[in-house]
């Protein structure tokens, strides 16, 4: 493809602390930690200027063309380094080189928010090697889903920075995915309703069906994102508080068992004491296959919610637009919303964006 949104030179050594995991190289570790002030980025206006990078797994040339043209249709112009196509085993670069790009998009005053290519693997590696202060001091949206969830969480543990789960630039942005993405990134209104696709209802199999574990509304600060991730962010400086919050979690190809296995760890570690809700998204190809099974026996994933979860007494529902799905809702992380667990919406109840 023709790059003339390519960028080069950028000096690493500028951006990156040095970091190990060697004890007592890590930030201390709270549990109970919520920033003290939530900063909202920008919002993106048509002709703004997007960095794309690829924090976690990599992308392939043909990859990074469709990402551009999906951008460029939604009115916006793309910059992406040398790092973009970079491969290190299943990660897109190694460690130093993602990290620079998170940090090198976020002090550029050229760009104006940044999207993530894709998740797989690898976030989570280089928190330690993100300049918070600067990411801070220069506040911009930061938008991706899947292995995206550990940046979500580190930087706003770290800055209070209002990031968004929602599409990378290689998932299919239909009319409802553009829809939500515009409504919460570049139309700054005070209220949205994020009420799912009726065409999730029509796709095959039961982890499509929408339903009420239990009954009520709720309201709080929204966290969460991928299951897997935000479990493996407990016992690290880069976990939130959940008290008072309405939990969104969304999963893919882990078996009852494992999603059985993630609940109890959470529900062990006291993260779900003082919660104030849980919105589930789809949990895509979550069920199990019998003839390929690791047990005789086995709970559904329904039922998995429902022992898990059933006595929890706060409002739980399960199927919202959001997960490794073509409809997609953009969600922001530390937003206040209303979860309305008898109807199965979530309502943003101010602006994510400013």
């Amino acid at each position: 493809m023709e790059r003339r949104n390519f960028i080069k030179g950028i000096a690493a050594a500028s951006f990156l602390p040095a970091f190990d995991f060697k004890a007592g190289n890590l930030p201390e570790f709270n549990n109970e930690q919520w920033p003290e002030h939530i900063i909202k980025p920008k919002r993106l206006q048509p002709g703004n200027t997007v960095g794309l990078i690829a924090p976690g797994s990599s992308i392939d040339e043909d990859e990074l063309e469709e990402s551009v043209t999906k951008l460029e249709e939604l009115g916006l112009k793309v910059k992406f380094t040398d790092n973009i196509l970079a491969k290190y085993g299943y990660l897109g670069g190694k460690d130093p080189q993602r990290a620079e790009d998170v940090n090198w998009m976020f002090d550029n005053d050229d760009i104006d928010g940044i999207v993530c290519a894709r998740g797989g693997y690898g976030c989570s590696r280089i928190l330690p090697a993100l300049n918070y202060d600067m990411i801070k001091n220069n506040p911009k949206i930061l938008v991706g889903y899947s292995d995206i969830t550990a940046l979500l969480y580190g930087i706003f543990a770290k800055t209070g920075l209002v990031c968004f789960h929602g599409p990378v630039s290689i998932s299919t942005f239909n009319d409802f995915s553009i829809k939500y993405f515009k409504d919460v990134l570049m139309e700054s209104k005070d209220e949205i309703l994020l009420e799912s696709a009726e065409e999730n209802i029509e796709e095959a199999g039961a982890e499509f069906e929408r339903y009420t574990i239990n009954e009520g509304t709720t309201e709080g600060e929204l966290v969460g994102g991928n299951f897997s991730i935000a479990v493996s962010m407990l016992a690290t400086p880069y976990d939130v508080s959940y008290d008072n919050k309405i939990l969104f979690l969304e999963e893919i190809k882990e078996k009852p068992y494992r999603i059985d296995r993630f609940f109890t760890q959470l529900l062990l570690a006291g993260k779900f004491d003082n919660l104030k809700g849980i919105a589930l998204g789809v949990f895509k190809d979550c069920e199990e296959d019998m003839e390929d099974a690791d047990f005789e026996n086995s709970f559904t994933l329904k039922q998995v919610f429902e022992d898990r979860l059933g006595n929890l007494g706060i409002p739980i529902a399960y199927g919202l637009s959001f997960g490794h799905i073509k409809n997609k809702f953009t969600i922001p992380f530390g937003v206040k919303a209303k979860l309305d667990a008898d109807n199965q919406t979530l309502k943003l109840l101010e602006s994510a964006v400013i």
